[in-house]
């Protein structure tokens, strides 16, 4: 309550007394009023912290006539404001016991990640904290050299030529089109869809860059436009000249509309999350569709892959990441605003509980999203450094001190064990200058120019604006924002209002959004304008202020225009902005200006050097800096004149240079397999596969037949687990020929999954393996027919381990055979079966391992998983024998896949926390417990089982759409990531309800946050199931018919 002295004086009061007022010495009226208390209705109803409101109780409590009327309204008062002080107070304590927490957790993981890299820190790691964070900063200028004449960007264009390069940007919520754009319709149409548009247009005008695609939401529904239900929409350039020379069939920039949630409505972004997957299901299957498309046209016939994927806001983030992970891509995130910001906010506001607020606003489903950016991204672009510094730090995945001590190992190529940052760029963002005449002329001279220019009326905005002014060619103070607290416009008015010589120098021009009566206002926006003119009235500043009710989003630079010919002045004077595009639109137009020192504007200047910073608290420090504007006009020329010079550093082409640098800083990604170059590619691969095979994995097949011959039975059991146990280890050479004497004639090429109608995946979790094998059968019985003529397909995915489940397999009369694929260790393994189905079952895909190793920790994260688990002590265990909860099973371990056994897990720290611990220390990987919490399994951060579907989709083209996964009522921490996708989904009920609460009792956020309830193609079995339901079941989704 910084600077309210009238409350600040009864708080003093009111807190010497005590909590307030004795209800046997309340006042007369109180007492006559019954029942009723109005003390007792303001503490429970109307408290809040809405500090204007209690001004204008106090200002009613003093206009009050009646001494008892007066009385009564002033002990409501203290109630109110007693209570926001002890709430306040409440909260204070709340978060700084939550700031000390993080802190703790943080010096925590620190020491343990500095301890792990012991090696001398360097002078480079000894330096200031996140350095280099700035594309404008004043220590990197010579790093990011300015297209400041045509023969630069021709030279630099000239080092672009020869890439067909494809960018892939996603912004879902919102309505999305290339004109006309409806910002501010709602709250999720504003200002990222126009930046993620631009560009979008900016980017494909680019040297080098042949196509990029904006994937946002299809929404066909009858209240909102047609346009939004169209599939593609061409971002036509504003400026002709700008298009770039890779003119092609598919070149330049395109919207791509993906269906996914509800097909005919528009709803929220918070209700978008559980239909997340079914968009990237949709994207993946665009992406690869395009990737060949311009394979054919630019690529000689090979796949051109995105060269990065830009994911706008959580939402997006989170869908970028999953892609990322399914393509094996670079990934880039712009967070746009931030949700543990948001959440800090709102707690403390203290008017909704942390439930509430996740309720409201799916925070907690946000902030996951957020962090998983952060184990994904290679480059996550900001707009300022005050976003890094004071937002991105309350991340897990991210720690400024450590990102520096990271960074500085690489550039000196030493290990860091296994630890990985995102690096953290501060571009701002761009601007079209192009259709922008600064003015040079003044109200009381001609403007500059030819006779046509002096003919042209002025526009209609200006007669609207100058109709309030009585002296209409003063200079002009413009702010522009919306009427809200966070904006401080309340503070300007006060600053003009108590200058006496500003006022005679200038007026004042408020542009506060379009209203068509304030009645009709929100509730905030219409107090905090009844607040500005209660203060034009107060301050008699009639005549000199303009407050005009409309204007058109196109007549924004008319009113700039208009600021800069009275040679005026443009004001931001929000408590914290983060970024404050609209002083680079003024300073385009020729405006000076005068900004908050928090936030964004301090960047902005250090570029621009074209006004002056403020305290926005300090109201004499803003009326200081704008009569010294005003009225030095050798200060207003060089203001406006340093602007216009370095205007063009925020330009788009400037933006696109330095975005399209740091691109390619980031190691190529691409598919694994395409990295190969066989002659006989061509010859082996069908026209609707990537063009692969299985005779590169064949090689193990026949080596491990080879090594089994002449073996017995029994012996050759346990020689082919040792086997498999061999190769999932890494533990193999690959010496293979391509081709072998005697290999029957009809060896696939393909797996057979590629031959299927449907696939049928199995994804069953518990703690009991046998029950899994029941469950199998039982599958296996209600589609015999279909599974014996080859239309239905079958793949196992489990936390299992290979050995293990060949083992039970035999053990339970299940031939390998029956399945074509198994995914294992909980999606980092994969394997297939092979035609040598009695002496080599299986064939492991070598390739799906660099597919999955992205910023994979491997030993560095194992001796930290290790220390971790040493850490976890019964120490109310009988036998010392048994003291450790957690132990390391490195007989199932894998190279990527860290396993540990579970003596109790309700011991065992929830899934969060390890995932918590891993990001604090930089460690990126996906922690699931399985086996009803008897098992963890750790495996690189974007490997799952629903993402080994996508990856068989990508290599062998499996139909998404014709896949059945077979689920149950709950299973392994991981098992959500089936609920939702173009899939299909059978509950089979009462199977996994025994997995104990605990396993998602603590989870991040709610499982209803992601699992669609409302989908079609997802269905239920009913109690104690038989065969005949689950074929019931199967035909309610149109897999079977009858």
């Amino acid at each position: 309550m910084a600077g309210n002295d009238w409350i600040n004086s009864y708080l003093e009061a009111i807190l010497d007394v005590g909590p307030g007022l004795d209800d046997a010495k309340s006042s007369l009226i109180l007492r006559e009023r019954g029942r009723f208390s109005p003390t007792r209705y303001f503490v429970d109803n109307v408290i809040g912290f809405d500090e204007t409101d209690l001004h204008r109780s106090w200002v009613k409590a003093q206009a009050t006539r009646s001494p008892q009327e007066r009385n009564t309204r002033l002990e409501n008062m203290c109630w109110r404001i007693w209570n926001l002080a002890r709430q306040k107070k409440q909260l204070e304590s709340e978060e700084a016991q939550r700031m000390t927490k993080r802190r703790l957790e943080r010096e925590r993981g620190h020491r343990e990640a500095v301890a792990d890299m012991s090696e001398d820190l360097s002078e480079g790691e000894k330096g200031d904290i996140v350095s280099d964070v700035s594309a404008h900063g004043d220590n990197h200028k010579s790093r990011l050299s300015r297209i400041s004449s045509t023969d630069a960007m021709e030279a630099w264009a000239n080092q672009q030529k020869g890439k067909k390069l494809y960018l892939v940007l996603i912004s879902l919520h919102g309505l999305i089109r290339g004109e006309n754009m409806e910002l501010g319709r709602d709250s999720d149409t504003g200002g990222q869809v126009k930046y993620v548009v631009e560009l979008a247009r900016a980017l494909a005008s680019m040297p080098g860059v042949y196509r990029v695609d904006l994937l946002t939401r299809q929404v066909a529904s009858p209240e909102v436009d047609w346009s939004y239900g169209e599939p593609t929409e061409m971002l036509a350039p504003h400026n002709s000249e700008s298009l770039s020379d890779e003119i092609g069939e598919s070149s330049g920039a395109y919207i791509i509309r993906i269906p996914f949630g509800p097909r005919d409505k528009y709803i929220p972004k918070e209700l978008l999350w559980p239909h997340v997957p079914e968009f990237v299901d949709g994207a993946l299957s665009h992406i690869i569709q395009m990737s060949k498309v311009l394979g054919e046209q630019v690529g000689g016939g090979r796949p051109v892959w995105p060269v990065a994927i830009h994911g706008h806001y959580a939402d997006a983030g989170d869908s970028a990441a999953l892609l990322s992970g399914a393509l094996n891509v670079p990934m880039l995130f712009t967070g746009h605003s931030l949700g543990r910001d948001k959440l800090e906010q709102l707690l403390r506001q203290g008017r909704l509980s942390k439930d509430e607020i996740n309720d409201t606003y799916k925070i907690m489903r946000r902030i996951e999203a957020e962090e998983l950016t952060l184990d994904a991204s290679e480059v996550v672009i900001t707009s300022t450094r005050q976003e890094i510094e004071e937002q991105w730090r309350l991340y897990n995945g991210f720690d400024p001190v450590l990102e520096r001590k990271l960074r500085a190992r690489i550039r000196r190529n030493v290990s860091c064990y296994g630890r990985f940052m995102p690096r953290m760029v501060v571009i701002p963002p761009g601007m079209e200058f192009n259709h922008i005449i600064p003015h040079d002329g003044d109200m009381d001279g001609e403007t500059e120019g030819t006779e046509d220019r002096q003919a042209t009326p002025d526009p209609p905005i200006w007669a609207e604006i100058m109709r309030f002014f009585t002296n209409p060619r003063k200079p002009m103070i413009l702010a522009l924002a919306r009427p809200d607290p966070k904006k401080n416009l309340t503070t300007l008015v006060k600053a003009f209002g108590e200058c006496r010589p500003l006022r005679e120098l200038a007026n004042l021009t408020l542009i506060m959004g379009n209203r068509d009566n304030i009645d009709e206002m929100s509730s905030t926006s219409a107090s905090m304008l009844l607040s500005i003119i209660k203060m034009i009235d107060k301050y008699d500043l009639y005549g000199q202020v303009a407050y005009p009710k409309h204007h058109k989003q196109s007549e924004v630079p008319d009113i700039y225009s208009l600021a800069a010919k009275t040679k005026g002045v443009f004001i931001n004077p929000a408590f914290i902005e983060p970024f404050g595009l609209t002083l680079i639109e003024a300073a385009a137009h020729g405006l000076p200006m005068v900004a908050t020192k928090n936030g964004g504007p301090v960047d902005i200047h250090r570029v621009l050097d074209n006004g002056l910073l403020v305290d926005p608290h300090d109201h004499e420090s803003v009326a200081d800096a704008l009569l010294k504007l005003v009225a030095d006009k050798q200060l207003w020329s060089k203001c406006r004149s340093n602007g216009l010079r370095n205007i063009h550093l925020f330009s788009w082409t400037e933006h696109c240079k330095t975005y399209l640098s740091r691109i390619a800083s980031c190691k190529p990604r691409h598919p694994g397999w395409l990295k190969n170059n066989d002659s006989d590619d061509d010859e082996n691969s069908e026209p609707e596969s990537p063009g692969d095979s299985l005779r590169d994995m064949q090689d193990i097949s026949l080596n491990l037949k080879f090594s089994m011959d002449g073996v017995d039975s029994e012996d050759r059991k346990t020689k082919l687990e040792n086997a498999v146990m061999s190769i999932s280890k890494g533990n193999i050479v690959k010496t293979a020929q391509r081709t072998v004497s005697g290999e029957k004639a009809d060896q696939a090429k393909f797996p057979a999954l590629r031959r299927r109608n449907h696939i049928f995946v199995i994804a069953v979790d518990g703690d009991n393996i046998k029950n899994l094998f029941e469950n199998v059968k039982k599958i296996f019985s209600a589609v015999e027919d279909e599974k014996n003529n080859g239309s239905v397909g079958f793949i196992l995915a489990t936390s299992l381990q290979m050995a293990e489940i060949h083992s039970f397999l035999v053990s339970n009369g299940l031939n390998p055979s029956d399945f074509d694929a198994f995914i294992c260790n909980s999606g980092a393994d994969l394997y297939y079966t092979s035609s040598h189905s009695e002496d080599n079952p299986f064939v492991f895909d070598l390739y799906y391992h660099s597919h999955i190793e992205y910023r994979w920790g491997g030993e560095g994260l194992r001796k930290t998983l290790v220390r971790w688990a040493s850490s976890i002590i019964d120490k109310k265990g009988q036998n010392k024998n048994e003291e450790h909860v957690v132990t390391e099973d490195e007989a199932v371990s894998t190279n990527y896949c860290y396993a540990f056994n579970v003596q109790n897990p309700a011991l065992v720290p929830p899934a969060k926390e390890l995932r918590k611990m891993m990001r604090i220390q930089a460690l990126r990987c996906h922690v699931i417990y399985c086996q009803n919490g008897r098992k963890i399994n750790v495996i690189p951060v974007l490997a799952s089982r629903s993402q080994a579907l996508r990856y068989l989709y990508l290599r062998w083209g499996m139909d998404l759409s014709k896949v059945v996964v077979f689920i149950g009522e709950s299973g392994d921490t991981d098992y959500e990531g089936f609920h939702g996708g173009v899939h299909k989904s059978v509950i089979l009920k009462g199977v996994g309800n025994g997995i104990s609460d605990q396993l998602h009792a603590n989870r991040v956020y709610p499982l209803s946050d992601v699992w669609p309830t409302d989908s079609a193609n997802i269905v239920q079995t009913r109690e104690e199931f038989g065969v005949a339901d689950i074929r019931e079941s199967l035909g309610k989704l149109g897999v079977l018919k009858g």
